[in-house]
């Protein structure tokens, strides 16, 4: 073939039907590879292997071959211990691709695979989408320094990591991405982002090609493109699996036959789709077939049968935000700098909140600014804080502050219960991550943790924004008053602080602190957020006793009592005298702190709301 190929950019902007190749995954099992084994280090230990299947695609017809790289970057090749090989192999895989496309007897492109990090990113996980940037970009230099045509960013579920991989591969070159989404039945992706969402987010990323693979058959996959062909005029590409998987007799086989995606593919051609190959449980019979559907279409014919849509739907105009001060009457309190007073109460342990209720009561007769509700402390079985908060607002008319843990509830049941807390009027909410079952009541029940505070502030943040999981409108936006936890007296105090900082800036209005003891490490907390400064509020604990000191200080984890104050509470002879020394400590705490923060939260010791009176009497006006 001739030494010189039009970039693959020329190719885009011409009119024609581009063929990729099959499932690579599939042929390595066929050929006796473990699906425990690192398919992509092969391009080292196995080159040959998977020359030829790169070889059997370019004999069925294939223009465009894969790099055997998909799961090759830094995150998923760590498990297997070849993190430090990520260069090597993403090169390797390069190399081998080019060498069979140079000496194919018709014009290959080189595309280099990147897939999901297999990890959770901001805003639902850990990982900043700098550093998932970072790790894009390193396997995408090592694929580009190989020697690939262009990039496809294939089987992405969360459309917010795909903008990272888009940003990496953009950082370093011009070369054409095509970008493909990993939908579900629904023709939805991950989150339930919608086919109109995912193509309008796609195409000002910057994508050069938006399409969809893996997941579904083509059938839903011809569905979804005619969706997503009205908010795009970009190429658009379907890479379908050959099925649902079915196990027969031990083996994982995708019953989808070449001819039935032979009649696809010129359905998908019909449709406007301009590049078609396959993946989970294709081959090269597949392709094969494919490509010969394919030729049958003349430029002509194909402009005749395209489906052309009238124009656009406009995507729905964004909801305006809720502003900070009218969100709830707390909030109003805490934009006008006063100073605020709130009282922890617990749920109870059964279904009767008449002791909870009479608590609310006498907090609102007695100015009381906000109740908060914990959810399941110490991972404890009790009442549901969102039911108990309904019965406080409804029944007594204070205003509440509901603490919302990730442990218990996945990110459905999360959006869920916010926006119906939201519909039944909560308006404030403190962001936690929530104690691990191991503390609690049931140790051996299981913890979800799908995200963390971090990435559940996000998701709040986006309610109020007016968008769900998925990036989808949801209409009316919510006005949630974002709260998160802090821990001046963390161990680890750099990582308290680094975590602090990203929930600010994911949206967070207000902090509430542990417990304040030590008054040196809230003033030195404090200062060492100053950048980043939002209202802090002040956890405050008047100890009920000796045992209740010595709990406190040795139980609760990230909780520390000086010894000085430890030695005031053994002093007291007497159960009244230690439960008065407690509250003498509070109010020297109280004073101490007034003026560094915005407000207090005080806790009532075994429901004991009056004794929030005693701490702040005489100084909270």
């Amino acid at each position: 073939m001739s030494l010189e190929k039009p970039e693959f950019k020329q190719i885009l902007n011409e009119d024609k039907i581009v063929i990729f190749d099959g499932a690579m995954g599939t042929m390595l099992y066929s050929k006796g590879i473990y699906i425990n084994r690192c398919f992509d280090e092969m391009n080292l230990s196995a080159p040959n292997v998977i020359s030829d299947i790169h070889a059997e695609y370019v004999k069925a017809g294939s223009q465009v071959i894969e790099t055997n790289t998909f799961g090759a970057n830094r995150c998923k090749l760590a498990p297997h211990g070849f993190a430090e090989k990520l260069e090597a192999i993403n090169y390797q895989g390069a190399k081998l691709a080019v060498q069979i496309a140079k000496s194919a007897p018709h014009t290959v492109y080189v595309a280099g695979s990147i897939g999901p990090l297999g990890i959770k990113i901001e805003p639902w996980g850990k990982t900043s989408v700098d550093e998932a940037c970072e790790f894009f970009k390193e396997q995408a230099e090592a694929l580009l320094a190989g020697g690939v045509d262009l990039f496809v960013l294939e089987t992405f579920s969360d459309i917010n990591e795909m903008h990272q991989a888009i940003r990496a591969v953009r950082s370093i070159c011009q070369l054409p991405i095509l970008a493909q989404i990993k939908i579900g039945n629904d023709g939805n992706a991950t989150y339930g982002t919608t086919p109109e969402v995912f193509t309008q987010n796609l195409d000002a990323w910057g994508a050069d090609v938006i399409g969809l693979n893996c997941g579904v058959g083509p059938k839903i996959m011809l569905d979804t493109i005619e969706l997503m062909s009205e908010f795009t005029k970009k190429k658009l590409m379907v890479r379908p699996t050959a099925g649902l998987p079915t196990s027969v007799e031990g083996r994982t086989m995708y019953l989808s036959s070449p001819e039935y995606f032979a009649e696809y593919t010129k359905r998908f051609i019909q449709h406007g789709v301009k590049i078609i190959g396959g993946c989970c449980g294709t081959t090269p019979a597949h392709i094969k077939a494919m490509a010969a559907a394919a030729r049958v279409f003349s430029t002509d014919e194909r402009k005749i049968s395209v489906m052309v849509k009238e124009s656009p739907q406009k995507p729905a105009p964004q909801a305006q935000p809720i502003e900070k001060e009218k969100k709830s009457r707390f909030a109003a309190s805490i934009c006008s700098n006063k100073f605020v007073v709130t009282v922890e109460i617990s749920p109870p342990k059964g279904c009767d909140a008449t002791r909870a209720l009479e608590a609310a009561k006498f907090a609102k007769d007695n100015n009381i600014d906000a109740i908060n509700i914990p959810d399941g402390p110490r991972a404890t079985a009790r009442m549901s804080p969102q039911a108990l908060a309904g019965i406080f607002e409804r029944g007594v008319g204070i205003e509440t502050i509901l603490h919302y843990c990730c442990r218990d509830r996945n990110l459905l049941g999360m959006q869920s219960d916010l926006l119906g807390a939201y519909a039944s009027g909560l308006k404030n909410v403190l962001l936690i991550t929530g104690d691990p079952p191991k503390l609690g009541d049931y140790p051996d029940a299981t913890a979800v943790f799908d995200v963390d505070s971090i990435g559940l502030t996000n998701m709040v943040h986006r309610l109020n924004s007016g968008s769900d999981l998925g990036g989808n409108p949801i209409g009316k936006p919510t006005g949630f008053f974002i709260g998160v936890g802090a821990n001046p007296g963390a161990i680890d105090l750099n990582l308290e602080i680094k975590r602090f900082e990203y929930k600010v800036e994911a949206g967070a209005e207000f902090a509430i602190t542990q417990p304040v003891f030590d008054i040196a490490l809230l003033e030195n907390f404090l200062k060492r957020i100053d950048h980043v400064r939002i209202p802090v509020i002040a956890g405050i604990w008047p100890l009920a006793s000796l045992k209740n000191a010595e709990f406190m200080n040795n139980e609760v984890p990230g909780m520390s009592i000086p010894e000085h104050l430890m030695k005031r509470m053994r002093s007291c002879d007497t159960a009244e005298k230690q439960r008065e020394e407690g509250i003498k400590i509070a109010r020297e705490a109280l004073c101490a702190i007034k003026g560094m923060v915005q407000g207090v939260q005080i806790s009532a010791p075994f429901g004991r709301v009056a004794t929030v009176l005693e701490v702040i009497n005489g100084i909270v006006g």
